[in-house]
């Protein structure tokens, strides 16, 4: 298995408590410990406002800290996931997207998809259009930024998008372009267009979810007379790791301490029940490493892990690392 690692930027009520002033400093140093450690990539989100519920606290903005992390780190590859293709036009983010391929020396990975987080949506005037219409802005969308990055233009008189010529100059420094991640497990318009275009998939990382998923990439493959082999398929998990069970619950009941002020008693319990309903990676190093090992054996081939109280204490990633990374790298 291959290893990601979410940096907190507060979208989860992950930099709570920290001064704003501070937080780019924690999310600095994250980046830096797994720049220096065994991880192969780091990655964000890509939203504006917090979950479950909008607040007040911060939510850095994505490839903001993309091209902050390009020029602060030398060896890990950086990634989102995903990228909303809504929220910029597609000719303008392969541009930015090349630009911090070229700060970071070849090291950017583009995860897509369709987006879904309604409110922000309308908060920031995007409207909220049907699925249909933002899997087509998806589909036209990475047709444009394929273009771009290996032709140095693009042009395209779609149903969503319209470029005539647009220029993306430098080039990516990856030879072929930055590697697309279409995440999502829409099964008939999304994992299509990942076995269309993408170089990586995202999807449910349940084992009979996955397995599921991966058949219906399987035969769209198949239709689209792409190689299913050739497609990296990988999933999201929220960590907590404890030496024993008792540690567990006493991280579970510190997150949960650490976000009831801003959540509220019902919401809380939604957050924190992430954590508890039969999560893989929440457990002892021997329990979350046998479940991820399960995973590996149906075709899991990279895994991003999101670790809520990294922000505060680093001490249940340094377990992760020290036992479970090595006993599936």
């Amino acid at each position: 298995m291959r290893f990601g690692l979410f940096i907190p930027q507060g979208w989860r009520h992950d930099l709570v408590g920290i001064d704003p002033a501070e937080q780019w400093g924690a999310m600095h140093a994250l980046a830096q410990h797994a720049d220096a450690g065994e991880w192969e990539s780091i990655w964000v989100y890509d939203h504006f406002h917090t979950v479950p519920v909008p607040s007040e606290q911060a939510t850095h903005e994505a490839w903001t800290l993309m091209s902050a992390f390009a020029a602060t780190t030398t060896r890990v590859r950086l990634g989102q996931m995903c990228t909303c293709m809504s929220y910029r036009n597609p000719a303008y983010l392969a541009k930015v997207a090349a630009t911090v391929d070229i700060i970071s020396r070849g090291r950017t990975e583009m995860g897509i998809g369709g987006g879904w987080y309604e409110h922000e949506w309308r908060a920031y005037g995007f409207d909220f259009p049907s699925v249909g219409t933002r899997l087509g802005r998806l589909r036209e969308g990475v047709d444009i930024m394929r273009q771009a990055w290996t032709t140095g233009s693009a042009t395209l008189d779609g149903t969503h998008y319209q470029v005539a010529g647009a220029i993306v100059r430098p080039l990516p420094l990856q030879r072929g372009g930055i590697p697309i991640w279409v995440a999502g497990g829409g099964e008939k318009v999304t994992l299509r267009i990942a076995a269309e275009y993408a170089q990586y998939t995202n999807f449910d990382g349940s084992p009979e979810g996955f397995e599921h998923k991966s058949a219906i990439l399987r035969g769209h493959c198949a239709d689209a007379g792409t190689d299913f082999g050739a497609i990296t398929r990988s999933a999201n998990y929220n960590v907590i790791v404890g030496r024993d069970e008792a540690e567990v619950a006493e991280r579970i009941a510190a997150v949960r301490a650490r976000v009831l002020p801003y959540l509220g008693e019902e919401k809380t319990e939604a957050f924190v029940g992430e954590y508890t309903g039969g999560a893989l990676a929440v457990g002892t190093p021997e329990q979350v490493t046998e479940r991820l090992a399960d995973m590996t054996k149906r075709g899991l081939d990279y895994g991003i892990f999101y670790f809520p109280e990294a922000a505060y204490d680093r001490s249940g990633l340094e377990l992760f690392e020290r036992e479970v990374i090595p006993a599936l790298s």
